[in-house]
């Protein structure tokens, strides 16, 4: 999608308000006992209150209102029996279409009390978000996303996953322009043009370095390949010659 006018914008802002919301109330939720399944019923409730659709239902069928990853999954886990425990990492990830515009975040948190590493590993996987966010702009190289997170994890000896991208979101859930690395990839060459609308979503890593699906009986779950935890945090934005406009903070 790319924004031309004040009531496009305006359609993502609802959308994208509407997806922080369902987010946050998730997060709130979190607590030892909590299926993960009791989760998404809360993030559905905030979908449908406000005459939002779950895009991952409307788009892929998917078995469930939000994607609800838990310690091992990384991505696309499915809402179910699960119960969180102390300690545990997760991810939540919603996005949601309205009056025809999809919009799209995630964060990753820990249940306490957690291992310090995984507190760590959540903070820098929200400062690493927010290296890629600073280098959207118009007219700037698209690959200057990826550049920026990945030199943020090298300098904090992180690794990133490096199949599963950024990507193009508002006429439909996964949009022009397409997957965006969210690690450096110089091969890329296209710029950032006015308007237009995308996902940041670095997955940052403490030794991940692909997303591999579960096992055969799980179409939807992926882990990380080398095993180990990995934090998700994405926004939606719009590319002005300002910088980023943020559809999907708090």
């Amino acid at each position: 999608m790319t924004i031309n006018t004040e009531t496009e914008l305006e359609k993502l802002k609802a959308i994208g308000r509407i997806c922080a919301v369902a987010r946050d109330a998730m997060a709130a939720a979190l607590a030892p006992g909590i299926t993960t399944q009791e989760l998404d019923d809360i993030g559905r409730r905030v979908l449908e209150a406000a005459g939002a659709r779950s895009a991952p239902e409307i788009t892929y069928d998917f078995p469930g209102a939000t994607c609800i990853s838990v310690n091992e999954e990384i991505a696309h886990g499915i809402p179910g029996a699960r119960i969180i425990h102390a300690g545990d990492l997760v991810n939540i990830d919603v996005s949601a279409e309205l009056d025809g515009v999809f919009a799209d975040t995630g964060a990753s948190f820990i249940v306490p009390e957690a291992d310090p590493r995984l507190v760590t590993l959540c903070r820098d996987g929200k400062r690493a978000m927010w290296e890629g966010i600073r280098a959207v702009k118009t007219g700037a190289p698209l690959n200057g996303i990826g550049l920026a997170i990945g030199a943020f994890a090298k300098k904090h000896r992180y690794t990133l996953i490096e199949n599963l991208a950024s990507h193009g979101v508002g006429d439909s859930l996964h949009d022009e322009p397409g997957e965006i690395a969210t690690w450096p990839d110089k091969s890329d060459r296209r710029v950032i043009s006015e308007g237009l609308v995308f996902t940041v979503e670095p997955f940052l890593s403490l030794g991940g370095r692909m997303a591999e699906q579960r096992d055969e009986d799980d179409e939807w779950t992926l882990v990380a390949d080398p095993p180990a935890p990995c934090v998700q945090y994405e926004h939606t934005i719009v590319a002005t010659r300002r910088g980023a406009i943020v559809v999907t903070a708090a």
